[in-house]
């Protein structure tokens, strides 16, 4: 997809997942007409809702067709483009079909049948928390053993498997999967990390939140970069960071600030750090500050 030979003046994405995101926000950007078609439900289930929705209204707004809740009947190819149909009986034409449903293992010409490993449909393998497979002197790591699919986990997963593989003991804090931060590179960006207001509602856990809109930031406005959000969840009672969510240009650098406190121990992570810690100004990292104000503003 990356070396055609010609500018097409239209493409359909099938598969709404994170490469496809990706892909139609680039190519949308570059003047292309995308339709985004997803077989599930909403956007990036994974992503905090708030998210989600502010990413599909960006989207739409510059342009983008989404059809949710589709699945592919059949595929016709021609001089003239692409014709893909689909179950609900929508037709949808355009001159190339990008088809990202889903990320597949590639594992399949590896041999790992002659050692008894088996791997799943999406040629994947299942290991333990040592990522050992089911052959203890065999370790996968990586997007072969499935979520979180990121080069930054796989970085951490291959250095516990190495640890572990010659008995050291790794001295840091292990970090659960939802302490390392989900980096989406659409335009703008998306990063995350920690709990999603759904997963807090679930598990009952008193939270409140707190806001800050690019938009109200001298440094956005100064950049013309003025779409986005940071988004701060803490514990009502304890002020604890659960989650953090970021919308907007730099996500991925700006999640990091945030990531840093969350991982401290006891009452080292607080939202009163924010609140009190000056930032330089005009900077994107006061959004934190503002986004902690907001929060504790909330609480009565």
């Amino acid at each position: 997809i990356l070396s055609l030979d010609q500018h097409p003046k239209s493409m359909t994405v099938y598969g709404a997942g994170v490469v496809g995101c990706e892909y139609a926000s680039m190519f949308r950007n570059l003047g292309i007409k995308v339709n985004l078609i997803n077989t599930r439900a909403k956007l990036l289930e994974f992503l905090d809702d708030e998210i989600i929705d502010a990413l599909g209204y960006h989207f739409r707004d510059q342009g983008m067709v989404i059809r949710h809740n589709e699945q592919c009947a059949r595929i016709d190819g021609g001089e003239d483009g692409v014709v893909l149909t689909l179950e609900s009986g929508k037709c949808v034409k355009s001159d190339i079909l990008l088809w990202a449903n889903g990320r597949q293992g590639n594992s399949e010409n590896l041999g790992l049948e002659t050692i008894d490993l088996e791997c799943n449909s999406r040629g994947q393998l299942d290991v333990n928390d040592d990522f050992q497979t089911t052959l203890s002197h065999v370790y996968a790591v990586g997007d072969i053993i499935g979520f979180p699919s990121l080069a930054s986990a796989a970085y951490s997963q291959g250095r516990k498997a190495a640890c572990h593989l010659l008995g050291e003991v790794i001295a840091q804090r292990e970090q659960e999967a939802h302490d390392i931060p989900t980096g989406i590179y659409t335009s703008p960006e998306i990063s995350s990390v920690g709990k999603t207001e759904r997963e807090l509602t679930e598990a009952k856990v008193p939270y409140e939140v707190g806001h800050s809109q690019f938009k109200s930031l001298a440094r956005a406005q100064i950049t013309g970069r003025t779409v986005g959000m940071l988004k701060l969840l803490f514990h009502r009672q304890t002020l604890e960071i659960l989650g953090i969510h970021c919308f907007g240009a730099n996500a991925s650098e700006i999640i990091h600030i945030g990531q840093a406190i969350m991982q401290q121990q006891a009452e080292a992570n607080t939202l009163k750090y924010f609140m009190n810690t000056t930032f330089n100004y005009p900077t994107m990292a006061e959004a934190y500050r503002v986004a902690a104000l907001n929060g504790y503003n909330r609480l009565f």
